[in-house]
């Protein structure tokens, strides 16, 4: 196993070099989808991790018992897709059966939601992100490849129904696609009480097809979503490691977001650590190498050793992503490998 010198051995929990402490778990419990977002992955799909190299429940629940040892006290479920994995419900209670219990939610596309939204929150599931990056038909298709827009907002309704809230929306803006209508997604979610989150599109595509010239910017969100609502920023004090900055909408008391992880990156606030489904730790999104837990966890590794992994990996975290950097790379695994 790794060993770091005796000088550069953190401190308990899991901060880094530049003074961050993580608390904020994300898990991707599988790299599957039943959407093909063009930002995300090729029309074909992607080759999907065998059922050997994935973290059983138990194994996964374990690794999460470690990682709120060393001070978690959020864990969100990610994929792929998070509906995708059967005993999901199980998991779920398998978290919250933990001591001390962390807060428990779930990034989604939504698609399957309305059958489980009501067992997820029975199982302890407190609450959930659903990503929808426009409500016209033609646009969603266009954009996922997929005709699953109707099952997208049932998910949401039975979301908010059974109390899975404040139930989140993500979106992200597709220069010549849905980039004009962010106007149109914010009222629509005003009128049903989501909170809307606009995400700048990442470099994180399978394809590598990324190119910063084409992705629309915060600012041009802003822009746009100006010429039909009045927003008023919230102060910067309110924010704390928060991704998205939050205005108001015509003096409140909703409120839209602004994730600018590209244009205006919060790394120096960043409380966040992954858990790839095959067991790897990652310190950052963008992580150029990551430290496998799945290995020495299946030959008997102590919560000890386990832990002084994680801490290791997360000591070695680099300041910021570095995608303005000239040497940038991005990573290897695309966002649906290594889970939101």
């Amino acid at each position: 196993m790794k060993s770091l010198p005796i000088s550069s051995v953190p401190p308990s929990g899991m901060p880094d070099t530049f003074g961050r402490v993580a608390t904020d778990l994300r898990v991707s419990v599988t790299d599957r989808c039943n959407l093909r977002c063009t930002y995300c992955m090729p029309a074909e799909g992607l080759p999907w991790m065998s059922k050997p190299e994935m973290l059983t429940d138990e194994e996964m629940l374990r690794i999460i018992s470690v990682f709120i040892g060393l001070g978690v006290r959020q864990v969100r479920l990610t994929g792929g897709e998070p509906l995708l994995r059967r005993s999901l419900v199980d998991l779920v209670a398998g978290i919250a059966a933990l001591k001390p219990r962390p807060r428990i939610a779930m990034t989604t596309n939504g698609v399957g939601l309305d059958r489980l939204a009501a067992p997820l929150a029975r199982a302890g599931l407190d609450r959930v992100n659903v990503s929808l990056d426009t409500i016209d038909q033609q646009e969603f298709f266009k954009l996922t490849r997929r005709d699953r827009l109707a099952d997208v907002e049932v998910g949401l309704k039975a979301a908010a129904s059974v109390g899975l809230t404040p139930v989140k929306v993500n979106a992200v803006a597709m220069r010549g696609i849905n980039d004009h209508s962010a106007a149109d997604v914010l009222q629509w979610c005003l009128d049903r009480d989501y909170r809307l989150r606009f995400i700048e599109q990442m470099p994180l595509d399978a394809q590598h097809e990324w190119q910063r010239d084409q992705m629309v910017t915060s600012d041009e969100i802003r822009e746009q979503l100006s010429t039909r609502f009045a927003l008023t920023p919230l102060p910067d004090e309110t924010r704390g490691s928060a991704p998205a900055q939050l205005f108001l909408v015509n003096g409140g008391p909703s409120t839209v977001g602004i994730i600018a992880s590209v244009s205006a990156p919060f790394c120096a606030a960043c409380d966040r650590v992954r858990l790839t489904s095959d067991g790897q730790v990652r310190n950052c999104l963008f992580a150029k190498g990551e430290v496998d837990l799945r290995g020495p966890l299946r030959e008997g590794a102590t919560t000890a050793e386990l832990a002084g992994l994680i801490q290791g990996e997360m000591w070695h975290k680099a300041r910021g992503h570095g995608i303005d950097q000239p040497g940038f790379i991005q990573p290897d695994r695309p966002m649906s490998s290594i889970g939101g």
